[in-house]
Order: structure tokens, then sequence, then C-alpha cells
């Protein structure tokens, strides 16, 4: 089995602008390791910055673009963090 890139957390709650945590940690590793030219502070906070990202990703993804992280995007996001390309 292949090892994760982020070991933050295996639990992926919906979670939005205003979320913080190990989840948010989690989602910002994966925007980071699933966009070019993103260097997002694995702070564990959901503010504006991870919001845009967020829109990007999802936007680049194909998938619903509401900025908020619940079941699609996690998918979508552990498959393009982990694959050794960059979904934009």
């Amino acid at each position: 089995m292949a090892t994760e890139i982020c070991n933050h957390t295996k639990t992926r709650p919906t979670i939005k602008r205003g979320s913080s945590g190990p989840a948010v940690m989690q989602a910002q590793c994966y925007l980071n390791n699933s966009l070019t030219n993103t260097n997002l502070a694995t702070d564990g906070v959901f503010g504006p910055v991870t919001e845009q990202a967020t829109h990007r990703f999802q936007t680049c993804a194909d998938i619903t673009v509401d900025g908020v992280i619940g079941a699609q995007t996690w998918s979508h996001l552990a498959f393009w963090a982990n694959s050794p390309d960059f979904v934009c």
C-alpha cells in the first residue's frame, strides 16, 4: 500500500471557512500537493486563503465549487495529493 502523503488525521469531516483543527491541516496539506503554485500554511485554520485554494481545486477537479470540503472534495483531494501530477 502506498504511503499517505499527509498524516495529520484520518477523519474527513465537512470543513469550511471558520473550521480549525487536524482535518483542516490535512486539507491544507492535500491542497498544497494537488495544486501548482500553492504554498498554504498548514496551520489548521480554514481562512480566506484556504477557501480560495479550495475553490480553485474544485474548479480544476470539475466538481461542485462551494468552498466547502465535504465527501466529494475529500475524495478528489486524496486522489490528487497522492498522485504524481497536479490537478492544475
